[in-house]
């Protein structure tokens, strides 16, 4: 297991389906120049979604040798498929930045606090569940799509005192802009610790 120097830091972006956790840490990422570390998924890629991008998409088999060769820091199943974390990936996404990211579920942001104390912050990204009904009828989500987001709502949304940051993502502008001042603060408090 890669073991972080004094100054890095994991972020880990947790909360429900359709939260819209992935774009608010994309665009935090990207604003603040830190690496996303992609996890690896044994589900279907959805239509608007790209393989190294998104998620490494991989076989079952695939999955089952890297987990048998102990490949994975985090990996989890989630209604028979099956995600995980490569701490190689980890390793090397620390080669170019003190600061890493993940988008993780509440059972994968768990298990990386549980390895990485407070090395890892865990920010929830959330928005009521009608809301989220509302902005995926837009995008013309299917019903059964919208279902499979539902499943874990509530049991997702328990998760949200375990986390030091929680943003209800009421717009994505403010919340993006109020999520990349809060971890400028981390990112910053190095920095003068080193004057």
């Amino acid at each position: 297991m890669y073991q972080l120097k004094e100054k890095e830091m994991i972020f880990v972006f947790t909360g429900p389906d359709g939260s819209g956790r992935k774009t608010v840490a994309d665009m935090v990422g990207s604003t603040l120049g830190i690496n996303k570390v992609l996890s690896y998924t044994t589900r279907a890629k959805r239509p608007a979604e790209t393989d190294g991008q998104d998620y490494h998409f991989i076989s079952e088999d695939e999955f089952k040798r890297a987990l048998a060769n102990d490949e994975f820091i985090e990996a989890v199943e989630i209604d028979g498929v099956h995600y995980g974390i490569k701490d190689k990936d980890i390793e090397e996404m620390f080669r170019d930045n003190d600061f890493i990211y993940l988008i993780l579920n509440a059972e994968g942001a768990r298990m990386l606090k549980q390895r990485y104390g407070e090395k890892v912050t865990r920010l929830f990204i959330y928005v009521d569940r009608d809301i989220i009904i509302e902005r995926q009828k837009e995008l013309g989500v299917s019903d059964e799509v919208l279902d499979q987001h539902f499943k874990h709502y509530d049991e997702d949304m328990a998760y949200m005192p375990e986390c030091k940051h929680a943003f209800e993502n009421m717009d994505l502008a403010h919340t993006v802009f109020a999520v990349t001042n809060v971890l400028e603060q981390y990112m910053s408090r190095d920095l003068l610790e080193k004057d």
